[in-house]
């Protein structure tokens, strides 16, 4: 890739309301992992499982960074922070990413208000 060449992004996945289409909405608003730790609450799918298929099948170049950590019952233990380049956040959100991310978090906020009526 030359000097001037913006890093191109991944693809997209299609299904609005899906957890890697929840999970790459954060990663490209550059916020923390924290808001999508909670969608992986009461799943059996694994947040890594989910970052692992959006470098692999979609193609992002997510970054994961490692470090020792202290569990609630005080044993050290390991925790993972994904990311993305911040050029290439910029060029994804070039790219269509805005609207895309608008459309992930319509969906997220449709559902929500669903669940609430269901109470």
């Amino acid at each position: 890739m030359s000097k001037h060449e913006l890093p191109k992004p991944g693809r997209f996945p299609t299904m609005s309301s899906s957890l890697r289409a929840e999970t790459l909405a954060v990663l490209l608003s550059s916020n923390d992992m924290t808001g999508v730790e909670s969608l992986f609450e009461h799943r059996k799918i694994s947040l890594n499982t989910v970052m692992r298929a959006l470098m692999r099948k979609y193609g992002w170049p997510i970054e994961r960074s490692d470090f020792p950590t202290n569990t609630a019952d005080g044993r050290a233990a390991w925790a993972s922070v994904y990311s993305l380049p911040q050029e290439v956040v910029d060029a994804a959100l070039e790219a269509g990413g805005r609207d895309w991310v608008d459309g992930v978090r319509a969906s997220r906020a449709g559902r929500a208000r669903r669940a609430v009526r269901r109470l």
